[in-house]
């Protein structure tokens, strides 16, 4: 009776310490596994595959160098890939479609757990004679568009996650989860945003426009010249007789005028 051969891993992340996680999760979630390489950045990633050719990788998303997608479009479906990332970024829901998968750092065992058994279920499905790959949900060439479209999107910069604002003599880091909206002033912009439970505002000296440009447009909506809102504190959009719209918002009083230019964004399904 011949040996049964272990699927082989391939690990790459830029940092040690993730990176040996993955490893120590991974023996747990995938014991018959064997992993043979564990690389440090992309560069290395890809001279490891082609030394190995393992069965699957996993690729942090940013590394110097070559990214993880970018290393993904060289492997162009000859591994399976699931991206590691400490980003949560919504074009990567585009992977539940099963071509690949991802999961998020910190890791969670249980979706680990869950992309490991994607990983198995799609490996079990090779035929044992070599044959053009047929099992991926996406094509070769729109999964080679995906990639590309990403790879494109993560030589932008990152979008901050804190904005530092004044308040008073005070210099406060503001996370952009807890902005309720901005409104532009004479001179500067007005953050209105919940700080320990209670309401607050600060100022910042960034342009709307230039603010705009900063965030995630999944996140926030541009209402009107002056106001940009955090969609999720939108509770609904009301039109009176004259046809002007404004805004009622999650839990507070004010209303937040919607000029003619984007009524359109609030219509029913």
């Amino acid at each position: 009776m011949n040996p049964i051969t272990p699927f082989t891993v391939l690990i790459a992340d830029d940092e040690e310490a993730p990176r040996e996680q993955l490893a120590e999760a991974l023996a747990q979630a995938w014991p018959e596994a064997r992993i043979v390489a564990r690389c440090r950045h992309g560069a290395d990633a890809w001279d490891q595959w082609l030394e190995h050719e393992p069965d699957v990788c996993f690729l942090d998303i940013r590394m110097p160098g070559l990214s993880g997608i970018e290393v993904a479009q060289r492997i162009a479906g000859r591994s399976e890939v699931v991206f590691v990332t400490a980003f949560g970024d919504h074009a990567l829901a585009a992977f539940d479609a099963g071509a690949v998968d991802y999961v998020l750092k910190p890791l969670e065992p249980q979706r680990l757990a869950q992309a490991v058994e994607r990983v198995r279920l799609r490996l079990s499905a090779v035929p044992a004679t070599p044959q053009p790959p047929q099992s991926s949900a996406i094509d070769p060439a729109s999964l080679q568009r995906l990639l590309a479209k990403l790879a494109q999107d993560l030589q932008r910069p990152a979008r901050p996650e804190v904005i530092q604002a004044s308040v008073g003599k005070e210099i406060r880091l503001i996370r952009l989860a807890d902005v309720v909206y901005f409104e532009a002033d004479t001179r500067y912009t007005r953050v209105v945003y919940r700080h320990e439970g209670a309401d607050a505002d600060a100022l910042i000296r960034t342009p709307l426009k230039d603010l705009l440009a900063q965030l995630d447009e999944a996140q926030f909506t541009q209402i009107h010249r002056s106001v940009i809102v955090r969609s999720e504190c939108i509770a609904s959009a009301v039109r009176d007789d004259a046809g002007n719209m404004h805004l009622r918002l999650r839990g507070r009083e004010e209303r937040l005028p919607v000029s003619r230019q984007f009524q359109g964004l609030f219509k029913a399904q």
